[in-house]
């Protein structure tokens, strides 16, 4: 085969020089056998005698040649290797070329030579972004939606087409063009067509990457995808086989994905009163985990305005959450209690809704969670209690003095391997605090260990959360200066004042409420001493003349208070 292969590739440089059909072709079909036995050798052979160069000049319209050409290039397009080489040799020019012009000509009998070159973008256009990116720039994406609408009937291409758009949607730049096409009304078109599981599977795996882009989500759901995927779930979800399953998760998935975008979303949403937004909040009652999953992601896509939110816990989806919940205590599937509780945290967001949704037992439910050792899990939990006692006193009241509580945040507060929960842990604390304005919460959180941990949160690097820190710190200071001194002390609270108060980087809300706090510690021996040994009165007395009028106010009477207790 290789003294075959060898003797084919010399005959074919002489042959291609005198353009004489016939031993051409036997060249040509001598290489197609080497490449079908053995794709990396040949391909291999095919660039190292220097032919790849030439066979471009053999690619002419009407000729027998040109076929074969196109499947000997696509074939050593098929490795990493051979798709450099390709490309040295002007394959992107190549092959977005001959499609367009295929395209353009109307002949019944170019079906087959563009599968060909087809075939030829599939594989050329495989895992390579700068290969991708030059054949959206030659704008082949156009082209091929065209030929997926004109070829529909032809298996081969279409499959093709679609290989080669999953291949072109890797890239984010390629998702202007396919919006500007009728891609969305294609697709939808040709899975409507489908009955096998594999061809579904392939047009699942387009749209998947192009509804990541809003505006395509947006045409998707007017071509009527959402009926197909609904059709799929109907069809699936008592299915068995590995196929149903698999079928099941990609459409409910996919569902999610397009509420993603906010058009898309109202658009199905349609008041609260859509067919679409009931059909999948029947899904979250559902047996099967997959569509339990996918209502509740669903329902957390749906709240993210207050006004959807609003009419959501008035028609009861509330409860239907929490019975999910209570499903999934015991049972402890992780990604349905994550879903369930950031459908619940997006729902308290709006004012009115943290009262009804607090008397329906939200609180009571997520607490059962609490055990939890799962990361996501703990830093929705921290969420959604949040939430729900922002301006709610009671609530506050009742969750701070709830000394399980207390003693699992300061826990989490101590999470450095989860970034997000041990954050959420302290701005929950501090918010137990802030909203209760209350003596007992403040000793529980005393007893808890809490206090050092809102020291620490004071000096983040996020300013709403110094902030958080700061005005907690100051009603603990308030409320219970003698329990909390040991604490603010062993923490170095006043170290920590007078760094902020120095920084000038420091925001005007951080710099009144250091100083409202050093007012307040200095009935502390301890602390009135720390306060002396630091000369606070220096850095108070330059803020005096700041910008901020609250400051400057604020300055003056700190400076008064330090003055006389000096």
């Amino acid at each position: 085969m290789a003294d075959n292969l060898s003797d084919a590739l010399k005959k074919l440089k002489l042959a291609s020089a005198d353009s004489t059909t016939d031993s051409v072709e036997s060249c040509l079909d001598c290489l197609l056998k080497a490449l079908a036995h053995n794709n990396a050798d040949a391909s291999g052979k095919i660039q190292e005698m220097g032919v790849l160069p030439l066979l471009p000049t053999l690619l002419a319209p009407q000729s027998s040649c040109t076929p074969k050409v196109a499947n000997i290039i696509a074939e050593v397009a098929k490795n990493d290797e051979g798709r450099s080489a390709v490309d040295l040799a002007g394959g992107a020019q190549i092959v977005a070329g001959h499609i367009k012009s295929l395209s353009q000509n109307t002949d019944p009998d170019n079906g087959k030579l563009l599968t060909v070159f087809c075939g030829m973008l599939m594989n050329y256009s495989n895992d390579n972004d700068s290969l991708q990116a030059q054949l959206i720039n030659m704008g082949v994406i156009p082209t091929l939606v065209k030929l997926l609408g004109l070829h529909s009937d032809n298996t081969a291409l279409t499959e093709m087409c679609l290989i080669a758009f999953g291949n072109l949607a890797e890239l984010e730049s390629s998702k202007e063009q396919f919006a500007s096409t009728n891609i969305a009304e294609e697709l939808v078109r040709l899975f409507q067509r489908q009955a096998e599981h594999e061809k579904k599977e392939m047009i699942f795996e387009v749209l998947a990457p192009l509804a990541e882009n809003d505006v395509i989500k947006l045409q998707l759901v007017e071509a009527g995808l959402v009926e197909c995927l609904l059709d799929v779930v109907v069809h699936t979800v008592d299915g068995v086989r590995e196929e149903d399953v698999a079928q099941l998760k990609t459409a409910s998935d996919l569902m999610v994905l397009l509420l993603l975008g906010d058009e898309s979303m109202q658009k199905l949403f349609e008041g609260g009163k859509g067919s679409v937004f009931q059909r999948v909040l029947s899904w979250v009652p559902s047996h099967n985990h997959q569509l339990q999953l996918a209502g509740a992601l669903a329902i957390a896509n749906f709240a993210r305005n207050d006004g959807n939110c609003i009419h959501m816990v008035e028609s009861g989806i509330v409860q239907k959450l929490l019975e999910l919940l209570d499903r999934h205590v015991d049972e402890g599937n992780v990604t349905v209690q994550h879903a369930a509780l950031s459908a619940l945290r997006n729902l308290a967001i709006p004012v009115v809704n943290k009262a009804k949704m607090l008397s329906a037992g939200v609180s009571d439910t997520v607490l059962k969670f609490l055990p939890s050792e799962m990361p996501p899990v703990q830093f929705k939990l921290l969420g959604t209690l949040r939430m729900l006692i922002d301006t709610q006193a009671d609530a506050a009241d009742q969750l701070g003095t709830n000394g399980k509580l207390v003693e699992r945040l300061v826990e989490w507060c101590e999470a450095k391997d989860h970034a997000g929960v041990m954050g959420e842990s302290n701005r929950l604390l501090s918010a137990l605090i802030r909203h209760s304005k209350s003596k007992d919460v403040v000793k529980t959180v005393i007893q808890g260990a809490g206090v050092k941990h809102l020291v620490v949160m004071a000096t983040s690097e996020h300013m709403i959360m110094q902030n958080e820190a700061l005005v907690a710190l100051g009603l603990i200071a308030g409320l219970d200066l003698v329990g909390a001194e040991k604490d603010f002390v062993g923490a170095g609270l006043v170290q920590v004042l007078h760094k902020l108060l120095s920084d000038e980087m420091s925001a005007p809300e951080v710099k009144y409420n250091s100083m409202v706090i050093i007012c307040a510690v200095m009935g502390s021996g301890p602390l009135h001493k720390e306060v002396q040994g630091l000369a606070f009165i220096d850095v108070v007395s330059k803020l005096r003349s700041h910008e901020n009028k609250t400051v400057s106010h604020q300055a003056s009477l700190t400076e008064q208070r330090l003055t006389a207790q000096s």
